[in-house]
Parts: structure tokens; C-alpha cells; sequence
């Protein structure tokens, strides 16, 4: 028995329709992520499971209990929004206290509550503070700290990163997931960022106009997306029609197909392969763009006049100038055809 389950959940708004028939498994310590585009029903339904939100119909199951109509506050669950919601009074022990004082639990435990939640999230020196002498990722691991001091079944993260910069990012991420270890905690997390998606879940739900695409490990739905928007939205695949594939490669394919693939399953050389597979295709192009990303390189590299997206780690990277000729190979096994 799963430790939460979602059966046909429905939810529209003004005759519009956010959650379809969502059925879905979350298993006790499990870290979810629900991934995709904004308007796709992933904080909608993240909201239900909160009890924020009336569903339209289906069941939301804890533990094999409905709670489907038990009130928010009885359901053990924590949830960290965009917005911290600090008391900009308080000190951070204050406000790590506050859910627990509304418990009316005694002090002590309340002293040893706060500072463990404060240990776990790296501020213990930082008990006297206020908000405003704190920085926006400090602020959002007392956000953090505040809902890990109730000692919830679930915690809920509503795409808490969005207003932090990239390296703080990561390193809260990184947080994250190291205390929902320590804790042995079923997260639910939602995100638009694939590669947060990719970098922190064990368990990916892909979502796409209130109906889940495709589920799995992120390695799977990267590797082996099961639908065209799976492959653009999780891989930054090259996406090419069936006319422009046959005219790169003179090999016929079938008109109503989608040819998608992955920029780094993509072999670049600027001498032409001299041992050939007859598995693999084997194009002449030249390069039309370079983008710095870091650790990887990506070119565009127009083959009759269609552009293909290329990445390359950097220290492999030989440097090919633009406008410079190129030779590529892609395994037949690195092209998915989608309808």
C-alpha cells in the first residue's frame, strides 16, 4: 500500500479543466517531484494534497486513510511556498517557535524542537537574528527549519527556490536533500526547473495540461521519454520534421513522425570518420554558432540548412570557429521517433 495515494483527482476552475483524472503513488520516504510548465496543475494538485484546495472529484489517501475532507491542520503537513511568510519581528528562534507555541507545547520540548531544527539547517548561530539581517537563502532555510520543528508526515516544497540565485540555489538544494535523508521525510517538491527535477527527485511526475506525461526515475524519462513533450521538456532534444531528417541523412521516413534528438548523442570532429558502422549516420555540416554553458560547450551546426544543437564537454571541446566545416555521427539508437 502506497504511503500516499491520489485516485482520479479533478479540479477545474471557471469551466476549465487543471486536474484530470490524476491518479498517482507516492511511497513512504520517497522524494517527488511534479515537473512542467507553469498552468499544468502540478501546484494545484500539490495544494489538495495540503487540503488548501476542495477537490471537484477523486480521493487523496494517507497512510490508507481518506482524507480527502479532513481539515489542513489535521493532516501532518507541512508546506514551504515561494513566499517565506517570516514574522519580520521576530527573531528566527521566534519564528521556528511559533507553529509549536500555536501546539501549545511546553517550553522545553519547544527549546529542543527549534534548536534541532536550527542544526539541521545550518543556522544555529543565527538564533538572535531578525529576517531583515538575514540573506534570501538564510531566510528560506528558517522557512524550512520552521516546518521541520512541527514534525510533519509530509513536507511539501511549492518551487521554494525561485527567488534565489543560481549557487545558492544549489547549495539549498543540496540542503534539502540531505536533510530529507537524515529524516527519512516523503517530500513532495514541484518545480518547472528540469534539471532541479533531475538533480533532486527519486521519483519524477511529468506534467502537461492537468494529465501526467510520463512518470519514472529522472535517468529513465531523460534517457527514454516517452511522448515528443516529454523529450523537449526534459532534454533540450533537437527537434527535426521527417523532411528535414531524410534530407540530412537521405534516408525516407515516415511524414507523420517527429525525430527528436539529444544534443550530446551528437559526435562532432573536424576530420571526416574513416571507420564507418552501418548503424550509425554519418553528416557534413558547418558551424553556425558556439554557447559558453559552463563545463559544456554547445554548437549549432547547420547540415543542409537545417541547424543541429551539439554539446560538448568543455575540456574536450577542440574549438571550432564558426563558419569552419564538421563532421558528425549519430548512432540510429540516438534517434527517437515520436507521432
Amino acid at each position: 500500500m502506497a504511503y500516499i495515494e491520489f485516485k482520479d483527482i479533478e479540479k477545474s476552475y471557471d469551466d476549465k479543466k487543471i486536474l484530470k483524472k490524476i491518479n498517482l503513488q507516492i511511497e513512504q520516504g520517497e522524494f517527488v517531484t511534479l515537473l512542467g510548465p507553469s498552468g499544468c496543475g502540478k501546484t494545484t494538485l500539490l495544494r489538495c494534497l495540503a487540503g488548501l484546495i476542495t477537490l471537484d472529484g477523486g480521493q487523496i489517501f494517507m497512510k490508507g486513510k481518506d482524507i480527502t475532507k479532513v481539515p489542513p491542520r489535521q493532516r501532518n503537513i507541512a508546506m514551504i511556498f515561494q513566499q517565506y511568510n517570516l514574522f519580520p519581528t521576530m527573531t528566527v528562534y521566534e519564528n521556528i517557535a511559533f507553529g509549536l507555541k500555536i501546539k501549545k507545547i511546553n517550553k522545553n520540548e519547544i527549546k529542543n524542537d527549534v534548536t534541532e531544527a536550527l542544526h539541521l539547517v545550518g543556522l544555529y548561530k543565527s538564533e538572535k537574528k531578525y529576517p531583515s539581517q538575514l540573506s534570501g537563502g538564510e531566510q528560506q532555510r528558517v522557512a524550512l527549519a520552521r516546518n521541520l520543528a512541527t514534525k510533519p508526515n509530509v513536507l511539501l516544497l511549492d518551487e521554494p527556490f525561485s527567488a534565489i540565485d543560481a549557487k545558492l540555489r544549489k547549495e539549498l538544494q543540496i540542503r534539502i536533500k540531505k536533510i530529507h535523508r537524515q529524516l527519512n521525510m516523503t517530500s513532495v517538491f514541484v518545480t518547472h526547473d528540469q534539471e532541479e527535477a533531475m538533480r533532486m527527485s527519486d521519483t519524477i511526475h511529468l506534467f502537461n495540461k492537468g494529465q501526467i506525461e510520463q512518470s519514472g526515475l529522472p535517468l529513465e524519462l531523460y534517457a527514454n521519454p516517452a511522448t515528443a513533450f516529454a523529450a523537449s521538456f526534459i532534454g533540450c532534444y533537437n527537434t527535426l520534421t521527417a523532411k528535414d531528417f531524410s534530407e540530412m541523412t537521405s534516408v525516407c521516413c515516415d511524414t507523420s513522425k517527429k525525430i527528436m534528438i539529444r544534443p550530446e548523442a551528437i559526435t562532432l570532429s573536424d576530420i571526416p570518420f574513416v571507420t564507418k558502422s552501418p548503424d550509425t549516420y554519418y553528416l557534413e555540416g558547418i558551424v553556425s554558432n558556439q554557447i559558453p554553458q559552463g563545463n559544456i560547450i554547445r554548437y549549432s551546426v547547420s547540415v543542409k540548412e537545417t541547424n543541429l544543437d551539439i554539446d560538448i564537454l568543455f575540456h574536450k571541446a577542440v574549438g571550432y570557429g564558426l563558419n569552419q566545416k564538421v563532421y558528425l555521427k549519430i548512432s540510429t539508437e540516438d534517434v527517437l521517433l515520436f507521432s
